[in-house]
């Protein structure tokens, strides 16, 4: 793959998950073994949800997982500003800025392979270490605002600890949307891709 360092996309982690999808094979184990979804927790906390390629809902320190969610093939764009965020500064910077309310996570009890229905469910929850993120690398922002402004653009969020955030687009404007943001922002990795769908 070729993803920047530091960038809010599982990177090492799916490096991590590879490796021991790779020893669990050759001891015959498979990746949901008891034992290997520990190895995975005890190397780090966004392993073990990197162990397996479909997409899932993560809580607590990467330790809950949701069963594998049917979503439909998303296309989006990629974007980072060639920021490195240390997933550790950021979450410093939430720990700072958190109140005591509990973190809202949302009823997934929906039928996300429905479109409409997944858009809404999107639209109202974020990535609370998006604002933690920003007051610390402020281009963060910046993208965020690039992507909302293309044409098609659903929903703009950032990923993970940041710095790269995707914008989501229906099929016809993600290349066109990738295309003028690179032609404006040269300096900025830039990627469009699809999440989800069927494997």
């Amino acid at each position: 793959k070729n993803l920047p360092a530091a960038a809010g996309l599982g990177g090492g982690s799916s490096d991590a998950a590879a490796a021991l999808r790779l020893l669990a094979d050759l001891n015959a184990l498979p990746p949901d073994n008891p034992d290997v979804f520990a190895a995975a927790r005890a190397t780090g906390a966004d392993v073990a949800v990197c162990l397996d390629p479909r997409a899932r809902i993560m809580r607590g320190a990467g330790n809950i997982l949701s069963a594998p969610l049917p979503l439909p093939p998303l296309p989006c764009v990629l974007v980072n500003p060639g920021v490195a965020t240390p997933t550790a500064a950021v979450f410093a910077a939430f720990d700072r800025a958190a109140s005591t309310a509990p973190l809202e996570t949302g009823d997934i009890a929906i039928d996300l392979a429905n479109e409409r229905t997944l858009m809404s469910y999107l639209n109202r929850y974020g990535n609370d270490l998006e604002a933690p993120a920003i007051s610390l690398y402020p281009a963060i922002a910046d993208v965020l605002e690039a992507l909302r402004a293309q044409d098609g653009c659903r929903l703009a969020r950032m990923s993970g600890s940041g710095a790269t955030c995707f914008g989501l687009f229906d099929a016809a404007h993600a290349q066109a949307a990738a295309e003028a943001l690179q032609a404006r922002h040269p300096a900025w990795w830039i990627c469009p891709s699809v999440l989800g769908g069927p494997w």
